[in-house]
């Protein structure tokens, strides 16, 4: 039942007028934080690595934001005017193993709502909100929960155009994209009722609205959000036609100092390598990536293959997202972060 509601949700989405250009605007802050209910899709994603003692986690939080443009006029308190999804999981490394779940609801009656006015964002038992200058996410689930605080130690970074970040060839696609990477982890995992104590970890938070995200010939796409060891920040992404082909890139790279830069559409380069099948859906998916950007050559090396997330019964998607690593030229580490990949056990359509 879960499953079918979802996708009849998903169904009404679909019916959205054609999308105009983004225009340029300068980001407000703690405004931009929050919610911006007027566009079609929107989401808040952590993603990260946590240590307790000698066991090592990753860890993904999301929260989206769909407007529903069907239910627009209608005046009952009971449409579903916006739909709030959420996706966890925690990737076990010593476990070898990910645990995962999902939640669905419209936005309405207490049950789920997203603030137009900073960062607090919550589902049921589920949570994101910002306060006092940080972060906390609350998740509880069957097999896992976590309690985590985060702490900014660097600026927020705009991406693309001064917060402006082209998906595709026309103006269309597009979002408005900030990301808070070097977030100081605390707190809490629990796996089967054992609780982690984190002794130490680092996260990274994207914020990205929009309202026509994926260019028609689009069937996907490869992102990465990578903590350099050394105190920088790089994101890269590519979209992808249906023949492995790039369509759009970009991504960008801030050094420790601060000093930033965005990469154009031509200057990003995507090759896979080292396949894993999943047993689930057969969907195959690259465990290496070879990233040329303009700051360099970079190997990204997942650190388990089978991190497959099935969001049938929220989104709609079967996607791949997990703890990674960044290496140099030479093979060393110089980074850890999170490598997604959407499309590939099916298009993704938003």
């Amino acid at each position: 039942m879960l499953r079918r509601r979802a996708l009849l949700m998903l169904a009404a989405l679909a019916a959205v007028p054609g999308a105009r250009a983004l225009p340029p605007r300068v980001l407000q802050f703690p405004r931009d934080f929050g919610s911006h209910p007027d566009l079609r899709t929107e989401w808040w994603y952590i993603t990260g690595h946590a240590a307790s003692d000698a066991r090592e986690f990753g860890f993904q939080v999301t929260f989206f934001r769909s407007r529903v443009e069907g239910t627009q006029g209608l005046r009952s308190q009971f449409a579903a005017r916006q739909l709030v999804f959420a996706h966890a999981a925690i990737t076990d490394l010593k476990g070898r193993a990910l645990h995962h779940d999902q939640r669905i609801a419209r936005a309405s009656f207490g049950i789920a709502r997203a603030s137009e006015h900073d960062t607090d964002v919550r589902l049921r038992d589920w949570s994101l909100v910002r306060a006092e200058g940080g972060y906390h996410a609350h998740v509880a689930s069957s097999e896992f929960a976590l309690d985590l605080r985060f702490t900014p130690t660097q600026p927020v970074l705009l991406q693309g155009d001064a917060g402006l970040s082209r998906k595709g060839p026309d103006a269309a696609q597009a979002s408005y994209y900030y990301s808070e990477p070097q977030l100081k982890t605390q707190g809490n995992l629990v796996l089967h009722g054992r609780r982690f104590d984190v002794s130490a970890g680092t996260a990274w938070l994207d914020h990205e609205w929009s309202n026509a995200y994926m260019h028609p010939e689009a069937e996907g796409w490869d992102w990465i959000g990578m903590n350099l060891d050394d105190g920088g920040a790089l994101m890269a992404f590519r979209m992808r036609r249906r023949d492995g082909a790039a369509l759009w890139a970009g991504g960008s790279i801030r050094s420790r100092d601060g000093q930033l830069r965005a990469f154009g559409p031509d200057e990003v380069r995507f090759e896979p390598a080292g396949h894993w099948v999943s047993p689930r859906t057969r969907a195959s998916y690259p465990m290496r990536w070879r990233v040329q950007t303009p700051a360099g050559a970079f190997e990204v090396r997942t650190l388990l293959d089978d991190q497959e997330l099935d969001s049938r019964g929220s989104t709609g998607a079967v996607y791949w997202e997990g703890l990674s690593e960044l290496l140099d030229a030479q093979g060393g580490r110089i980074g850890r972060g999170y490598l997604e990949m959407t499309g590939y056990a099916a298009p993704l359509r938003m």
